[in-house]
Parts: structure tokens; sequence; C-alpha cells
């Protein structure tokens, strides 16, 4: 098995692990805590691993571009992009969320840094 198919399978493992992490938590978890705050860090890591399934090498900023995604996708929540593109399916309006928050957007940097530190530790011999 060459390199690039490898690198792409274990992402995609982590990929479809996380989402479902993601989903239960999203189905069976509603605190105050984990499903808000350790879910947008998860969100992450999920956007994260699905882009290094796209993009096998290692992309020093990749983790920054998945920042800027889920910033643009919390401005998105701002203005209502659900209800002005027209999706009424729950589960959908859910996984694409619904309101802005500051708060979201902190997660997002807690786990893009930790991405970035994983990507480094994982790769850091291959840069």
């Amino acid at each position: 098995m060459n390199k690039k198919l490898k690198s792409r399978l274990m992402f995609l493992s982590a990929f479809i692990l996380l989402f479902a992490v993601e989903a239960l938590i999203a189905i069976y978890i509603h605190d105050d805590f984990v499903r808000p705050y350790v879910g947008d860090m998860i969100v992450t890591a999920v956007v994260w691993c699905f882009a290094r399934i796209v993009f096998p090498d290692r992309f020093r900023l990749m983790s920054l571009y998945v920042m800027i995604f889920a910033i643009l996708v919390e401005i998105g929540q701002y203005f209502h992009y659900t209800e002005l593109l027209g999706i009424t399916n729950p589960i959908l309006v859910t996984m694409m969320g619904t309101s802005f928050a500051w708060a979201d957007i902190a997660c997002y940097a807690v786990g893009c840094i930790i991405t970035a530190v994983i990507d480094y530790i994982l790769f850091r011999s291959k840069a």
C-alpha cells in the first residue's frame, strides 16, 4: 500500500470515529459543557481529518484554514444561513449550527491549536 493511501485511510478512520463521537454528543448529551464546548473543539478535528483525506501530505497551515472555515460558518450562523438557504432538515440544521457565539469561536481556536500540535508531533520529521 502506498504512503498516501495509507495516510488517507488513517485520516478517514479518524474522521469516521470523530464524526460518530460528534453525532453521539448531539443526540445524547444535553448538558452545559460537553455539547457546547467539547463538541465545538472536536468539530474542528473532524473538518481537519476530512481535509487531510483530500490533502494527505503535511500542509502546515491546514489548522489555520480550518479555523478560517469555522469562523465563516459561525458568521453564517449570525446571519441565519440555514434559513437563507432554505434548509429545513433538523439533522442538517443541527450539524450546520443555528446561533452565533463568541465562545464557539474560542472553542474552534482551541480545537485548531490541538490539531496543529498533533499535526506537528505526527509529521514533524516529514516537513
